[in-house]
């Protein structure tokens, strides 16, 4: 396992970004930016022994200073929806950013895909990134301090550690938004690619993809991925929650609760690429890019459009804030947060 730092590029005020470049003994390479804590690159082998870049993202450290889709972005504060963008907390109210119309989405700007990390190699095959948020950031209460590892395995697993305490009762719901694609940089289309999702239920939202509450099984719905499906197969089926959301863009409850364990799978049948998610947390964002936009300067000079990637987001459940039948993402005063989600590559049938 080797670790190697190198310059990236400069930021418009005159930042500059250093890359992580961490490699296995498997050929698998993944590319970190102390600029969002992003994954930038995420390499693996397909069945013809070749690597693909299965990760979208920019060409250079401009196009992550904007970053509006969040490619390879740690998110936080909270990840995914809060209604109203107001929260309480100890009978104390708080007003969030609306920046997904009347809502709070991702915590808010400036997201933390959009800082300055503190970036350092914790092992030979370990990088660790921290950054401290101040009281009222994105208007959360406390002072936190907030640590993001990535390790990367010799049996082609990436591993995200998520560390975060305050100095007050407040939030933490932290993620990656990641897209992937498994047939490469050259591929546009997702829809092809096979989905499993462990989860007998999920949540159903209101026309602003809040949730409303329920836990709906997925039983007889398009949303059933307890055994593989295409992407492409149901998306356009006529059924309330995916018109409303123009395609998946869905709180899954997994069957394993906040056990750590598989919760997802995905596979591209051409590159014979197949994607195992573990995660300890209760839910996960099925993502297919539906909001994907023709987002230019992708790498060498890529234009990613809409349902070229997917994003599996690990998380509590989006305004879990609100619903007491959801688990809580409020933590006491120096209480720690502490979360592990991990993507494991492997060739299919191997």
């Amino acid at each position: 396992m080797s670790i190697e730092v190198r310059d990236y590029g400069v930021t418009k005020d005159g930042r500059q970004v250093k890359q992580y470049i961490m490699v296995n003994k498997q050929g698998m390479k993944a590319v970190l930016l102390n600029y969002g804590a992003v994954l930038a690159e995420l390499y693996v082998p397909d069945k013809k022994g070749e690597l693909q870049d299965v990760a979208w993202g920019y060409e250079n450290i401009a196009g992550y200073e904007v970053n509006a889709p969040g490619f390879g972005s740690a998110i936080g504060r909270n990840a995914n929806r809060i209604g109203g963008a107001c929260i309480e907390i100890a009978g104390r109210v708080y007003k969030l950013q609306k920046n997904d119309g009347e809502n709070n989405l991702h915590g808010g700007d400036p997201g933390y895909n959009r800082r300055m990390w503190k970036g350092l190699i914790a092992d030979d095959n370990k990088v660790e990134f921290s950054i401290e948020s101040p009281d009222g950031d994105q208007g959360f209460p406390g002072n936190a301090k907030v640590k993001i590892s990535y390790t990367l395995t010799d049996d082609n697993e990436l591993r995200i550690g998520y560390e975060a305490q305050a100095d007050q009762d407040t939030i933490f719901n932290l993620t990656n938004h990641s897209y992937f694609n498994l047939e490469g940089q050259e591929s546009d289309s997702v829809l092809e690619h096979q989905v499993f999702i462990d989860a007998d239920a999920f949540t159903p939202t209101d026309d602003g993809l809040i949730p409303t509450g329920e836990i709906r099984s997925v039983e007889g719905t398009p949303m059933d991925f307890r055994s593989f499906h295409a992407l492409g197969e149901r998306i356009e089926a006529d059924y309330e929650p995916l018109k409303q959301a123009g395609g998946y863009d869905h709180n899954y409850v997994l069957n394993s609760g906040d056990a750590y364990a598989l919760s997802c799978k995905l596979k591209s049948l051409k590159s014979g690429i197949v994607m195992e998610v573990y995660t300890d947390l209760p839910g996960m964002q099925l993502y297919c890019g539906n909001f994907l936009d023709q987002e230019a300067g992708g790498k060498n000079g890529r234009v990613y459009g809409k349902r070229s990637a997917v994003c599996f987001e690990s998380q509590y459940f989006p305004d879990a804030v609100h619903h007491a039948e959801f688990k809580s993402p409020v933590f006491k005063a120096g209480e720690k947060y502490h979360s592990v989600t991990a993507y494991r590559f492997a060739i299919d049938g191997e």
